[in-house]
């Protein structure tokens, strides 16, 4: 099987696995949300980690999973946002435990064990307070009386996944003028254009079925979307070069790993969420 069909097969496996899980049922969106998560962060840890720099790699992990369970709990109406301050001690804790482990450069094992905090955990978090307390696009099963729509995340990924399919082929036909030649020598401007105008053109046709906002705000949401989901690829190709990779992980055959395949969505859907929040 070449190269081509590899990474079509798989990326079809890829959409299945994710939009099925968060349009599925309350209880496939929350877990398809936890394994991004826990995926994005073990690699982004096994990464530091070949570097010689040793972060608190279950720590880390144990505090992104909570802090997702929580933000799913809270967002459902089960506890209430105070219960988020359980996640100060355990931050604490991990501070204080690198006192113990005698690391050369113990700062450096922090800053590394705390990133992907910012850099995953936070972005995923805030995927269930887009779909819980929502009305909108229903999921496939029934889930009683809760209040629950994946209407905006399925949304999110149809355009993001749109917006990089005609980035690579327009791109891959005509691109000439190099983006960011320095940090991803395959990206070009040609091809950003082209996914931008793909995802505005699927946003527009498919904003009468996603509903939460009108279709020019849809059209919006795309554009942000190009535009943030681009540099979120960027950001992951600078961390790959800094760490001497050419993909974050071998998972999905073609495509890499988790890192590789959502980098986009952790820079693009906290500020398309942004937007919702502010003018949905």
């Amino acid at each position: 099987m070449n190269n081509l069909a590899r990474r079509t097969l798989t990326g079809a496996y890829i959409v299945i696995l994710t939009l099925g899980g968060f349009w599925l049922h309350p209880v496939s969106f929350v877990l398809t949300g936890l394994v991004i998560l826990v995926g994005t962060m073990y690699e982004y840890y096994i990464m530091i980690g070949n570097t010689g720099t040793k972060p608190q790699m279950i720590p880390g992990i144990l505090t992104g999973v909570i802090t997702f369970a929580l933000s799913s709990l809270i967002a459902a109406g089960f506890l209430k946002p105070k219960f988020f301050l359980v996640l100060v001690p355990l931050m604490l804790a991990i501070m204080i435990a690198e006192i113990y482990r005698k690391q050369d450069k113990p700062f450096d094992s922090l800053a590394h064990t705390f990133f992907p905090v910012l850099y995953a955990v936070i972005p995923v978090s805030m995927i269930p307070f887009s779909a819980f307390s929502r009305t909108g696009l229903s999921s496939i099963l029934p889930h009683g009386e809760m209040v629950f729509s994946p209407g905006i995340i399925i949304g999110f990924f149809v355009l993001l996944w749109v917006n990089d399919s005609g980035a690579y082929l327009i791109g891959t036909a005509f691109g000439r003028h190099r983006l960011l030649e320095r940090i991803s020598p395959k990206k070009s401007w040609e091809g950003f254009f082209g996914g931008m105008i793909f995802s505005a053109l699927v946003a527009w046709l498919l904003s009468g079925w996603l509903g939460v906002v009108d279709a020019g705000k849809w059209i919006i949401i795309s554009l942000i979307i190009s535009v943030a989901g681009t540099y979120g690829d960027l950001i992951e190709s600078m961390l790959k070069r800094s760490m001497g990779v050419k993909d974050s992980g071998d998972i999905m055959p073609g495509h890499g790993g988790f890192l590789d395949r959502f980098d986009s969505t952790l820079i693009s859907f906290p500020l398309v969420f942004l937007f919702i929040s502010l003018f949905g």
